[in-house]
């Protein structure tokens, strides 16, 4: 697998951008991943007045974006590790199955108990570490990806605005119920450190 870091302090766009950059050229599995300062992503079917809390999100700076993939809103910040997953092939669910599979793996390496769901979540316990999406641009399927490492977990939970109903449907009360942060399970340093320990896993896929 080709592996491609970037640890600058772009905007996300920029990161989205590069990827999409890449996803033209791209000829064998290759992984990027990067990290971005606050912003909330919300997906290409998604409202952004209902996903976001726009109030909150100027008053603290974040920039707010919305992708060209599905899934749901999520936010991050310098403690969470986005990826970006490309393979030069349309058969966009066989990547994503792929995907899911040797990251969890890898997150088991680490130490963590890291399962999937139907959901294509990445699990710890009952806590959600990872969001997922994936869409096809340049005859490339991209799988995009959140990891919890030390997000701010306060700002996570007033910067996007889930339903109730979407809240009960995984039986909790409140985003913060729902997620973790990995290095409250298992601390390996900053997420610098958790990037070049997760690239590491990942390279032997």
């Amino acid at each position: 697998m080709n592996l491609i870091s970037a640890i600058t302090n772009q905007p996300l766009t920029y990161y989205l951008d590069l990827e999409a950059q890449l996803s033209q050229k791209v000829t064998e599995p290759t992984l990027f991943t990067w990290i971005a300062p606050p912003t909330v992503i919300y997906g290409r079917h998604q409202a952004q007045e209902v996903e976001v809390n726009e109030a909150y999100c100027r008053e603290h700076g974040i920039a707010v974006v919305q992708r060209q993939s599905g899934g749901g809103c999520v936010y991050a910040d310098r403690g969470n590790l986005m990826l970006s997953y490309m393979e030069p092939t349309d058969k966009s669910q066989e990547v994503f199955a792929r995907f899911l599979h040797f990251t969890s793996q890898a997150l088991r390496q680490m130490g963590y108990d890291a399962v999937t769901t139907a959901h294509n979540d990445i699990l710890v316990g009952e806590h959600k570490v990872s969001g997922t999406a994936c869409y096809t641009l340049h005859q490339a399927t991209i799988v995009h990806a959140t990891m919890l490492y030390d997000v701010d977990m306060d700002a996570l939970e007033k910067a996007i605005t889930p339903t109730a109903e979407k809240l009960a449907k995984h039986a909790v009360a409140s985003v913060r119920q729902r997620v973790i942060n990995l290095r409250q399970i298992k601390d390996v340093g900053d997420i610098i450190d958790f990037q070049k320990q997760l690239e590491h896993q990942l390279s032997n896929f």
